[in-house]
């Protein structure tokens, strides 16, 4: 013990204040060595270096006090230091070969630690190539729809203007027939005049060759009136006008490629929303009492008699609505509803959070993003089925007439901030009139 002590006072005696600073600062350290605990700061605080020494020699003894300054020479950079500690102490060598062993072990742990770094990243590179994939598949198919879109808008806008070429080409046609025919007509009547008057003046002539004077005169008064005829002076028969049909032909062929172009686009962009149709059912534990929803969890319609149902937070007590099972918090979902026959529903999307007892006002500032249907109101037209479609990352809630693939109505800017639930309400009974279900109808897409 002795011995270790003094080797160890020698040594430090060689190292600089600041190093000397550094020495205690890793003495104080867990992790200094394996197996070695720092030794408390409050001790090495004062303690110079004859104090220092005792310290290590007290809580390492001496072989242990050894093995942890050589550890501390390594780490302050005096590997002279290091090496004179070993060729002076039997002990230190023994403390060089554990150090090998203990290096060894630690190039074991850094080659493993290291090895699953590697595996790691490998592995995490390997799931971007997946990913990026993913998105190129996406991209492509995407590509495809858009193409398939552009075809078939481009196929039948051709369409339209080969169908208004044709119809115009057979409205001049029309006209030049009518031109011809009335030509004809004229020429017709001309050469009848022309007959008669060829046949009156061959008569003159075999008359003026006659020597019976009194016969001549008798015949000559009744061959001397001249025929009636047309005052040819004043037909014509001026060319068509077609200049004005083309230009007629091509405002109309303009009009009709708008809407044509616009229903096209439209049920493009019905179609490119239908991909992100989800499988919606009924949550019967938020069924209004007067509600009857179907096994299935599709239907949904008012009866006449209050069921007997637990009030529970979920459950609307006054206004006859029900929500989907299903939640949605970030991307797209759509989904379409049959509203055929009804003249009286509710459909849209709601917050999770929305007042669902007592009197409801369905708006935007309250957490609905919803259309409706109600008796009396004079609509342009009643769709037969409402597509919903959400983009919660966008903000955005728009209603498509599946059949017609117009947009409704569009809300933007909702800044969502919670789960949206799909709701729905199928209007009170009204005496039978209005006893039609809601239906959540299965989504017919076109991939």
């Amino acid at each position: 013990m002795g011995k270790a002590t003094e080797e160890l006072w020698n040594i430090l005696q060689d190292v600089g204040e600041d190093e000397f600073k550094l020495f205690k600062w890793f003495l104080k350290q867990d992790y200094i060595l394996e197996g070695f605990t720092g030794i408390p700061v409050a001790w090495l605080e004062k303690a110079d270096r004859q104090d220092t020494v005792d310290l290590m020699v007290q809580k390492y003894q001496g072989p242990g006090a050894l093995k942890v300054t050589l550890k501390v020479l390594e780490k302050i950079c005096r590997n002279d230091l290091v090496q004179r500690l070993q060729n002076s102490s039997s002990g230190a060598k023994d403390v060089t070969n554990h150090g090998s062993v203990l290096l060894k072990s630690d190039y074991e742990r850094q080659k493993a630690e290291f090895g699953a770094k590697i595996k790691l990243m490998i592995r995490e590179r390997q799931m971007k190539i997946g990913e990026i994939r993913h998105s190129a598949e996406l991209s492509s198919k995407s590509a495809d729809r858009h193409i398939a879109d552009s075809e078939r808008v481009f196929t039948a806008l051709l369409q339209s203007v080969k169908t208004s070429l044709d119809t115009l080409i057979e409205a001049i046609n029309e006209k030049r027939k009518e031109t011809l025919k009335q030509a004809k007509e004229f020429i017709q009547e001309l050469e009848q005049e022309i007959s008669e008057l060829t046949k009156k003046s061959t008569k003159m002539e075999e008359l003026s060759r006659t020597e019976d004077h009194p016969d001549f005169l008798n015949r000559f008064s009744s061959l001397n009136a001249i025929p009636t005829t047309k005052n040819w002076t004043e037909v014509t028969i001026p060319p068509p006008s077609y200049g004005g049909s083309v230009g007629a032909a091509v405002n109309q062929l303009e009009e009709t490629l708008s809407k044509q172009m616009k229903k096209l686009i439209d049920k493009a962009k019905l179609n490119r929303v239908q991909q992100f149709a989800k499988d919606v059912t009924l949550d019967p534990n938020t069924a209004n009492p007067y509600l009857i929803l179907s096994d299935d969890g599709k239907q949904v319609y008012c009866g006449g008699i209050k069921q007997n149902l637990p009030d529970n937070l979920e459950r609307f007590n006054t206004a006859s609505n029900v929500l989907g099972k299903q939640s949605f918090s970030s991307g797209r979902f759509y989904y379409e509803v049959q509203v055929k026959g009804k003249t009286s529903w509710d459909l849209g999307v709601v917050k999770e959070s929305i007042n669902r007892k007592g009197s409801i006002t369905a708006s935007p500032m309250n957490g609905y993003w919803t259309i409706c249907l109600r008796t009396g109101i004079d609509v342009k037209y009643q769709p037969k089925k409402v597509g919903v479609f959400v983009d919660y990352d966008k903000s955005s809630v728009s209603f498509f007439d599946v059949d017609s693939a117009d947009i409704i109505q569009t809300f933007n800017d909702c800044s969502f901030t919670e789960k949206l639930y799909p709701f729905f309400s199928p209007g009170p009974c009204h005496g039978g009139k209005n006893s039609t279900p809601l239906i959540i109808s299965p989504v017919s897409y076109n991939d």
